[in-house]
């Protein structure tokens, strides 16, 4: 009978013990699901309510790193900009500031120039500035702004300013000491004429480079949509070669048109023809004496529908292949000697650029150094003949094809059209 008194008390000690164990291990198990462990922090259950819906809406790439200096939250914004790799801040400089952060609550601030995403060149760096600010008791905020593009509009602007300033201080300052030069020779005719000579051709260039000035800002600023309309290219070029005809005969410059007749493009006209006159007044001032500039238009297919090519052909000296990267900025000069001479501003491409954007089209160039270059202005073509209203009595006597003519019997002059055989011509 004690026996199994003893057996039945040893069992029942053993229950209660299984028991309390049983309950121990529960009660851990509740604990340790309960703690915020290192995976759980990637969630965003660690977050501040709210939080993750503001961070969704931040224009700034964010950031949320723990006290392991883990990364809890990023936006997509910050892997785009390479600033999260492998769950971690991959920028030390940021990842230093958020350490102090942590340490002290500051709120730090810094501007960084970061290297691209898959690029090791100087001139693909990224600016950026950064923010980091304390996030509750153990999570810390990055916010990073790129500035890439306000750094490039601001540097534009800058040597924009910077080179009005230089290109009007020179007329201006020749200006002046021409009319000083007048009043000291003012008992001498000859001298006086020779100083107001020299005065009206810097006045001149003063008033071409206002208007060239104006004409950027207007084509910057217009939608040429607005006043848009049918442009017959014939009369573009017609125009273009009377505006450089008194240029290309004091250098025998042949000046010939050719091409697709009746092409159409729509845009503004004035901004056309100012376009088009750049490039043949840009290829009658960079070719030497006695030789040929062509203007020649073409249809061609284009994905969104047919274009129209204008291509400006000249025999001059070419374009170096790091020049022709930049011709088309403002103020850039490939020859600034001879831009001097001849009254260039340095802004006739970029007008160009501009009103070839506007227009939904491009302009490119083939150049080679010693050989000449051609400029193709490709615009959208204005639709079919029929579209455009244009009257079937319109008689108006359309561009000959180059190689229709003889170009060693038709001398140049400025109320007739000289031959050129085709863009190709010019080219070796």
């Amino acid at each position: 009978m004690d026996v199994n008194a003893a057996v039945a008390a040893t069992a029942a000690i053993a229950g209660v013990c299984t028991g309390v164990i049983a309950m121990l291990a529960f009660r851990w198990s509740e604990r340790e699901q309960a703690r915020p462990s290192r995976s759980s922090l990637h969630t965003d259950a660690v977050l501040p309510p709210g939080v993750d819906t503001v961070l969704s809406v931040l224009r700034s790439s964010a950031v949320v790193l723990d006290e392991a200096d883990s990364v809890v939250k990023a936006s997509s914004a910050a892997y785009a900009l390479g600033l999260v790799r492998g769950g971690k801040l991959a920028v030390d400089p940021m990842l230093q500031m958020a350490r102090e952060t942590r340490r002290d609550g500051e709120i730090r601030q810094v501007e960084l120039d970061l290297a691209r995403r898959g690029s090791a060149r100087g001139g693909d760096a990224l600016a950026v500035s950064a923010r980091v600010a304390p996030l509750g008791s153990r999570l810390v905020l990055l916010l990073v702004e790129d500035l890439t593009e306000a750094r490039r509009t601001e540097a534009v602007r800058r040597d924009f300013v910077a080179n009005v300033s230089h290109e009007l201080k020179t007329p201006v300052g020749a200006l002046s000491l021409l009319s000083e030069a007048v009043m000291d020779a003012s008992d001498d005719p000859e001298a006086v004429t020779r100083f107001a000579g020299r005065m009206q051709a810097e006045a001149t260039r003063l008033t071409s480079l206002v208007q060239e000035l104006i004409d950027l800002s207007r084509v910057q600023n217009d939608d040429p949509l607005e006043d848009a309309e049918p442009v017959r290219v014939d009369e573009l070029v017609a125009e273009a070669i009377d505006r450089c005809g008194h240029q290309a005969g004091t250098k025998q410059i042949t000046m010939a048109a050719g091409g697709t007749a009746g092409l159409y493009i729509w845009g503004n006209r004035g901004q056309l023809a100012a376009a088009l006159g750049n490039l043949v007044e840009n290829a009658v001032n960079y070719s030497p004496a006695r030789t040929r500039v062509g203007i020649a238009g073409r249809r061609v297919a284009g994905s969104g529908g047919d274009m129209i090519e204008i291509a400006v052909t000249d025999q001059g000296i070419g374009i170096s292949e790091k020049d022709r990267e930049r011709i088309f900025e403002r103020f850039y000069r490939v020859d600034p000697a001879r831009s001097r001479a001849t009254g260039g501003t340095g802004l006739g491409l970029a007008i160009v650029k501009h009103v070839a954007a506007s227009h939904g089209g491009e302009v490119t160039v083939w150049s080679a150094e010693g050989q000449g270059s051609t400029f193709t202005l490709r615009l959208p073509e204005a639709g079919s003949r029929g579209d455009r209203g244009v009257a079937d009595g319109d008689d108006d006597p359309p561009l000959a094809e180059p190689d229709d003519l003889d170009e060693e019997d038709r001398p140049y002059h400025p109320a007739t059209r000289s031959p050129l055989s085709a863009a190709r011509e010019a080219r070796p």
